[in-house]
């Protein structure tokens, strides 16, 4: 394998450990607000709103990650 088709495979893992690496976190953050909201029904709205704020902080991560790993390719 010449040092490109590495580049790339290295893109490609690097990415998917990304992407899994946020889905396991947006899942553990809807389990605790589904969770909280279980238990305080009357906070929901605030809880709801604290979890999109998270859930979007997260993918901005995963983003970020996912475009360092096909710059470093590319390069």
């Amino acid at each position: 394998m010449d040092s490109t088709a590495l580049a790339f495979l290295g893109a490609g893992l690097g990415a998917g450990f990304t992407v899994f690496g946020a889905g396991m976190g947006i899942g553990r953050l809807a389990a605790a607000a589904l969770e909280a909201s279980g238990r305080q029904p009357e906070a929901a709205g605030d809880i709801r709103t604290t979890m999109i704020i998270a859930a979007a902080l997260i993918e901005g991560v995963a983003m970020f990650a996912a475009v360092i790993c096909l710059l470093l390719a590319i390069k």
